[in-house]
């Protein structure tokens, strides 16, 4: 790795971090947990170490229902695949990942993913939901 690269990624970390926080001289001197948490790539297809989680009978709630739609509509136009999608979920950090539900991730990457794209703007994006929330309001 480049030591521009090397800084800007360093500098992207710095930036991700609460702002009371451990200062270390160099990479060198980060302890291993904290390089283990900074290295791990989540998925969802294991290797995390957990335990038993208990299983509900729990059916899907409409928006659920309407991001599962609206994901796989995407992926019929081209706008992304299910690699992308899981990578844009990966993506996301151990704080999002684990603190949005599963439909959650979803929703969260393929706004992402479009952003990224060009697809659609960050505006365009924030003026839907408003039209959306405002539309759940009346209801």
């Amino acid at each position: 790795m480049s030591k521009i690269l090397y800084e800007s990624v360093l500098t992207a970390d710095r930036n991700l971090v609460p702002v009371e926080h451990e200062e270390f001289d160099s990479p060198y001197t980060i302890p291993n947990d904290r390089y283990a948490a900074l290295t791990t790539i989540l998925h969802d297809i294991g290797g995390e170490p957990d335990f038993p989680q208990p299983l509900y009978g729990k059916g899907e709630e409409e928006w659920e229902m309407n991001t599962y739609i609206t994901c796989e509509c995407l992926g019929w136009r081209g706008a992304w695949n299910s690699e992308m999608r899981r990578r844009s979920e990966n993506d996301l950090g151990k704080t999002q990942y684990y603190g949005f539900p599963y439909y959650g991730r979803w929703i969260t990457g393929a706004a992402r993913v479009l952003v990224h794209k060009g697809l659609i703007t960050t505006d365009e994006l924030g003026d839907k939901i408003d039209e959306i929330r405002a539309r759940l309001e009346k209801k």
